[in-house]
């Protein structure tokens, strides 16, 4: 992986993370316009970037992370649904992650759902995450396992779930970027863990490739959360809903055409 290819990875993963769009939908067309090899590093570099964009919520909404001990309580018990399936499930969710039809399949389904999320739950009664309780924060947790399928987007799940429990657009979208800390650490974490357990090593061009791709994807987050909370509080979800339709249709005609697209 060269500098070039690092820095068009982590514009999409900075852009698409935090976004109901599904990275991982991203991330397959992106590597395969570019032709990237799918090799050990090259599927460390795609979720270990998370963590530059996991920084860009700290600094964002640092006065949050220092509030209460009751934020982190929350948060812990949103995570756990996704730790206790994430190890049960492991396998599956790998077997998933080889097909490229599941991504652009749950990329159209999603996109059909977020046309009329926002009709809904038009009726929001939480409107702070100071105001969520932790059996809301649960059934949030449980809802975000919905994106261990490729293509149902982690924020997507997250935030749909948060507006099914009442949550305001803005709480649900802020929540999932708060409950996107945990369990982006979580899956680094375990990314690295495997990485060298199976032998695997960064040489020091890799670790410069990773840096690099963290400091993009920090300031590229930045600014898509930014302007996500803004446009999302004045038109709803109408536009992210038809994107994700075409590019879930696109990622269906490549492979129904014959294309071989990469899971990386």
């Amino acid at each position: 992986m060269n500098y070039i290819q690092a820095l068009i990875l982590a514009i999409i993963e900075g852009l698409t993370e935090f976004l109901p769009v599904s990275s991982t939908g991203h991330m397959i067309i992106g590597s395969s316009v570019m032709g990237i090899a799918s090799d050990p590093f090259v599927k460390l570099f795609t979720i270990c970037i998370q963590l530059g964009a996991i920084l860009s919520v700290v600094v964002l909404y640092f006065k949050k992370f220092f509030r209460s001990i009751h934020f982190y309580i929350k948060l812990v018990i949103a995570f756990i649904p996704a730790a206790i399936f994430g190890i049960l499930l492991s396998d599956k969710i790998d077997a998933m992650l080889e097909s490229p039809l599941t991504v652009g399949i749950s990329l159209l389904v999603g996109g059909i759902i977020l046309l009329f999320v926002d009709k809904w739950f038009n009726s929001p009664t939480v409107n702070d995450e100071e105001e969520i309780n932790y059996f809301t924060a649960l059934k949030i947790g449980f809802l975000q396992c919905l994106a261990m399928i490729p293509g149902v987007s982690r924020s997507g799940a997250t935030i749909v779930g948060g507006m099914s429990q009442k949550l305001s657009r803005k709480a649900a979208a802020e929540f999932s970027f708060f409950l996107a800390v945990p369990t982006m650490f979580a899956a680094t974490g375990k990314k690295l863990l495997d990485f060298y357990q199976e032998g695997h090593k960064i040489s020091n061009d890799q670790f410069q490739v990773l840096i690099f791709g963290n400091v993009i994807a920090f300031i590229v987050a930045l600014l898509a959360i930014k302007s996500f909370i803004g446009y999302l509080n004045k038109n709803g979800f109408k536009i992210f809903g038809w994107y994700r339709i075409v590019v879930g249709l696109v990622i269906i005609a490549l492979i129904l055409s014959g294309h071989q697209l990469s899971i990386i």
